[in-house]
C-alpha cells in the first residue's frame, strides 16, 4: 500500500496560547530597578495573569515586599526563591539579576502591564471556550443546554469583571461630585428621595428611597404580607418610571425604575393578578374565582390597558442558583439599555448556592447567597430587595415583634445587608386568638370575652408596621402603614 506524503506546509502546527514572556520579564526587571514602578503596578495585575508561573511567583514576592515597605531588588528577592524548582530550571536565583540586566522595560513598563493583562484575558476566554465545548460534547449526564449557557455567561462575566483595582479607586473630588448629584436628585424630587421610590411616602421619608448598590432585606413570618409589600414597591417604582418618561424626565433624573422581579414561589400571573386587583380596586379573591360584575370587568380591562407598558419584568423560574440569578439580571440589563434600576427576589431561602459546600451546610449556603446578592447590587449599581423568612422563635415569644436575631439560618444576612426591614401586622396575631363565638344561652363571660376581643380587633385591624432594624445610611425606627387584605395593598396611613 502506498504511503501518503503531505507537504511540510500542510502540517498544521499546534496553536499556542496567547502570551508574551519577554514583556513579563522586562516589566519585572523594571519593577526591581525602580520600586516606584512596582508601587504603581502591583495593584493592576495578579500573579495568575502571568503565563510563566515563575514570573507570577516573582510578581507575588514583589507585591509582598512592597506591602511591607521593603526594598525590592534581586538581592532581597533571592532568599524567597532558593528552594524554587521552577527558578532552578531557569538558571537559579541568578535569573533575578538577569531580569534587570538591560533595563529595557523602564520605558514601557505600563504598556507591558496592559499587554500582560490583555493576553491573560484572552487565555481566560480560550479556557471558557474549551470548557464550553467539552461540556456540550459530554452527554453522559443530564442534557441541559440552558443551564450550560447560563454557566458560560457567568464565567464570561467573571473574565470581564477581572479588571484589577485601578478602576475602583476614585479621587475625593469624584466621590464628592457623586454625593452632590445624589443630593441634587433628592432636592429635585421634592425632598426625601435620593434613591428609587418605594411609592409609600412614610417609608421614603424614613430611608430616603432605595439607594444604588444597597442590599435590602425584607423579612417577616408567613402571613405578614412580605410579598404584597414587595409587589407594591416594585409596581410603584415601575409606574413612577413610566410616568417620568411620559413627562420627558431624563432617565438619570427619575426616581422610578425599571424593575426585575424574581418570583421563586409565585407564578407571574399570580403576581399580575395582585397588581391588577390593587389598581382596579377589585378583591384579588374575586378575580381568581371569577366573581366579578361586568362593570368590575370593565375596570379590570381599563387597568390592564393602562399598565400594558409597565416596565416590570417577572421571572418566575423556580430553583434558581445565585449564579443563574446574576446571569439573568445581567441579561435583562443588556436587553433594556442598562436601565434596570431595581431587583426584587422573592425569596432568599429559595435560591440555591453554587453547590461547592461538601458537607451540605445550609448556613454556609445562605451566607454564600447573601454575599452574592450584595455583590450583585454593587456590580450592577442597583438596589436589591430580597425577601427572607424568619425563624419560628418569633412564635414562641409573648411579644411577636421580630428582631434581627430572628433572621433565619444565618447571621451573614444581617451582616451583608445595608438595610433590614421587618413587616409586622398585629391584627394577624389578634385574629388567631378569637375566643368562642357566643351563642344564645352562653354565659355573660363568653359574651364579654368576645366583645373585648372584637374591640381589640377593631383597634388593630388593617394596621401594619415596617420595622427598620438596620440602616447603614440613617436611623432605625418604625413606619406605620395601612394594609388592605382584599386587594393586598400597603399604603400611608394619611391616605385613610
Amino acid at each position: 500500500m502506498a504511503t501518503l506524503a503531505f507537504p511540510v506546509s500542510a502540517v498544521a502546527e499546534p496553536q499556542q496560547l496567547p502570551r508574551n514572556v519577554e514583556a513579563e520579564a522586562a516589566m519585572l526587571g523594571a519593577m526591581m530597578i525602580d520600586n516606584r514602578l512596582a508601587d504603581d503596578l502591583v495593584d493592576k495585575l495578579e500573579p495568575g495573569h502571568f503565563f510563566e508561573p515563575v514570573h507570577g511567583r516573582i510578581f507575588a514576592a514583589i507585591k509582598t515586599l512592597r506591602g511591607n515597605d521593603m526594598l525590592v531588588t534581586p538581592v532581597t528577592l533571592r532568599p524567597m526563591f532558593d528552594a524554587d524548582e521552577g527558578m532552578r530550571e531557569l538558571g537559579g536565583p541568578a535569573y533575578l539579576a538577569g531580569l534587570t540586566g538591560s533595563g529595557a522595560g523602564l520605558i514601557g513598563a505600563r504598556q507591558f502591564a496592559q499587554q500582560i493583562y490583555d493576553l491573560a484575558m484572552l487565555r481566560a476566554l480560550v479556557s471558557v471556550g474549551r470548557t464550553l465545548v467539552d461540556r456540550a460534547m459530554d452527554t453522559s449526564e443530564e442534557v441541559n443546554p440552558r443551564a450550560q449557557i447560563e454557566l458560560a455567561e457567568e464565567e464570561l462575566f467573571k473574565v470581564a469583571a477581572d479588571g484589577g483595582s485601578e478602576n475602583t479607586v476614585k479621587s475625593f473630588a469624584q466621590a464628592t461630585t457623586a454625593a452632590v448629584k445624589m443630593a441634587e436628585r433628592a432636592l429635585n424630587s421634592g425632598g426625601n428621595l435620593s434613591g428609587v421610590t418605594t411609592g409609600i411616602d412614610s417609608i421614603n421619608a424614613k430611608i430616603g428611597g432605595m439607594h444604588h448598590s444597597d442590599l435590602m432585606i425584607l423579612a417577616g413570618r408567613p402571613g405578614m404580607g412580605k410579598t404584597s409589600l414587595a409587589t407594591n414597591i416594585a409596581f410603584n417604582a415601575a409606574r413612577r418610571w413610566m410616568r417620568d418618561m411620559a413627562d420627558g424626565i431624563a432617565p438619570k433624573d427619575s426616581v422610578g425604575a425599571k424593575v426585575a422581579f424574581f418570583s421563586l414561589e409565585m407564578s407571574a400571573d399570580q403576581l399580575a393578578t395582585r397588581i391588577l386587583a390593587e389598581q382596579s380596586q377589585i378583591s384579588s379573591e374575586s378575580l381568581r374565582m371569577g366573581k366579578i360584575s361586568r362593570t368590575e370587568f370593565a375596570q379590570l380591562a381599563a387597568a390592564a390597558a393602562e399598565l400594558e407598558n409597565l416596565p416590570l419584568f417577572i421571572d418566575d423560574t423556580g430553583g434558581l442558583s445565585i449564579g443563574a440569578l446574576h446571569t439573568r439580571v445581567r441579561r435583562l440589563q443588556r436587553r433594556h439599555n442598562n436601565e434596570i434600576g431595581l431587583v426584587v427576589v422573592d425569596y432568599l431561602q429559595l435560591l440555591s448556592g453554587s453547590g461547592k459546600s461538601k458537607d451540605g451546610n445550609r448556613v454556609q449556603e445562605i451566607s454564600e447567597i447573601s454575599r452574592g446578592l450584595k455583590t450583585l447590587a454593587k456590580d450592577l449599581n442597583v438596589p436589591v430587595l430580597a425577601l427572607s423568612q424568619l425563624s419560628r422563635a418569633v412564635e414562641s415569644r409573648e411579644d411577636k415583634t421580630p428582631m434581627l436575631s430572628d433572621l433565619r439560618e444565618s447571621g451573614s444576612i444581617e451582616q451583608d445587608a445595608d438595610m433590614v426591614w421587618f413587616v409586622y401586622r398585629e391584627d394577624y396575631y389578634v385574629a388567631s386568638k378569637e375566643p368562642k363565638r357566643p351563642a344564645e344561652g352562653d354565659s355573660a363571660k363568653i359574651f364579654e370575652d368576645h366583645a373585648s376581643w372584637a374591640a381589640e380587633m377593631e383597634r388593630v385591624y388593617g394596621l401594619a408596621e415596617l420595622i427598620i432594624a438596620k440602616q447603614r445610611h440613617g436611623a432605625t425606627g418604625k413606619v406605620r402603614m395601612k394594609f388592605d387584605p382584599t386587594i393586598t395593598k400597603f399604603s400611608d396611613l394619611a391616605e385613610y
